[in-house]
């Protein structure tokens, strides 16, 4: 069948309307690792916590197995499609045209709404009283410097990634430091929280997980893809991993179940209830960093996916316009750009962590899809790693809150609608 047929030619970086090979294994681990700790390390525990109670730890190693099982379904197809759009292409090619336009739309409409969730973060970290035109001042110099190339993305990227795991070690050490709270009954009333808690917050702990996304979505600037996606995903995933579970645990050891469950900003009130409080300033800049960090690599691959999506005529076919000296698709990221400033003038979005991953969660779904279908398979990629990374995925979406599901849910049936009635009319006028 054509749809099953492998593409693993390379773009000619003399070909206009391509991307540039730039970014090596470095680059790309930190493009991935500084997706996984963006904003979501300094708030999704306290949603998490407060949905899984002392099961916080099992929640997050549920989500890092499923998102493991992506990772390597991601890692076999990047290496074998390394072209802008990452699933959408993927599903596009081994499952045809309906799953890949699903995925590709609910990462697009899901990550944009994150993107707004981020640089609002920012803004109320950096200047609570001036949050919204901060977040859209955050949204503008960034998109600025995608405008300027993916290696100006890397390096900027790996900057901010330096200063949050800077700020994360402070977290680390204060929390150790303590003074710790005494047990008293509320651990015991959290556990209420426990048990069936856990898979919905898995399903919101995932949003933390899903960076790695990013790696694939910039297959077509990665230099050596067969060899650099399958390592940087990895790579990425494992250090996130380890990351997350050390501050879930530190963080249950050093506050009271009912702060950390009610925390705004978590790690912050980590800090201010140590010994080390007097660095609660480094703690926000810190936050504030890994939001750019975040926001930045995000506004590049929902850039990416749209210009792939536009390519095959699922979006505005001008968005796929490639142009400059640095060869990035400018109309997508602009557009990107655009809509979120229009969500942060129009909406608060703090709320859109459970959208997001609902989106994400389908777009990966389908990934697993994709790859169960592939022949050639490493040994560590067997086939029931697919099945379960895919029954995963759905479970966790299905038992995320009502409101995450039902809205973007919503969502998706708009996307399918719309191109429902776009097809219509295209067979139309080819018959006329």
């Amino acid at each position: 069948m054509a749809s099953r047929r492998q593409n693993t030619a390379s773009p000619d970086p003399r070909t206009p309307g391509q991307l540039q090979r730039r970014l090596g294994v470095l680059d790309s681990t930190a493009i991935g690792l500084g997706s996984m700790l963006g904003a979501g390390v300094f708030v999704v525990f306290a949603p998490a916590a407060a949905l899984a109670g002392p099961l916080l730890a099992v929640a997050v190693a549920l989500a890092g197995l499923i998102a493991y099982c992506n990772a390597v379904a991601s890692a076999q197809l990047a290496a074998q499609y390394p072209s802008s759009g990452g699933t959408y292409i993927y599903g596009r090619t081994r499952l045809g045209e309906w799953p890949g336009f699903i995925a590709g739309w609910g990462f697009v409409t899901g990550k944009t709404a994150s993107c707004a969730a981020m640089a609002l973060t920012f803004g109320h970290y950096a200047a609570p009283d001036f949050a919204t035109p901060l977040a859209v001042s955050a949204v503008v110099v960034l998109t600025g410097v995608n405008l300027l190339g993916i290696t100006r993305t890397a390096l900027l990227t790996r900057i901010l990634l330096a200063v949050v795991l800077a700020t994360l070690a402070f977290v680390a050490a204060a929390s150790m430091l303590g003074p710790h709270p005494a047990s008293d009954g509320a651990a015991a009333s959290a556990a209420a929280a426990g048990g069936w808690g856990v898979l919905p917050a898995a399903g919101l702990m995932f949003f933390a997980f899903a960076g790695y996304a990013r790696i694939a979505t910039l297959g077509e600037e990665v230099k050596d893809p067969t060899r650099t996606i399958p390592r940087a995903i990895l790579a990425a995933l494992a250090a996130a991993f380890v990351i997350y579970l050390g501050m879930a645990l530190l963080l249950q050891w050093h506050l009271p179940a009912e702060q950390l469950a009610g925390s705004t900003a978590p790690l912050l009130d980590a800090v201010t209830s140590s010994a080390l409080s007097a660095g609660a300033p480094f703690v926000q800049a810190g936050a504030a960093a890994a939001c750019l960090g975040a926001l930045l690599a995000l506004i590049t691959g929902v850039g990416r996916t749209a210009m792939a999506m536009a390519r095959e005529r699922d979006l505005p076919s001008p968005l796929a316009r490639v142009g400059g000296a640095n060869t990035v698709p400018f109309l997508a990221e602009l557009t990107v750009a655009a809509a979120v400033i229009l969500l942060l003038l129009s909406t608060n979005v703090l709320t859109v962590v459970g959208f997001s991953s609902f989106g994400v969660l389908v777009y990966y779904s389908v990934t697993n899809a994709a790859a169960f279908t592939l022949s050639a398979r490493p040994w560590h990629a067997p086939r029931w790693l697919n099945v379960l990374g895919f029954l995963g995925c759905l479970v966790l979406a299905v038992t995320l809150p009502p409101a995450s599901v039902l809205g973007m849910a919503a969502v998706l049936a708009v996307g399918v609608a719309g191109r429902f009635l776009v097809l219509r009319l295209r067979r139309r006028k080819a018959a006329a």
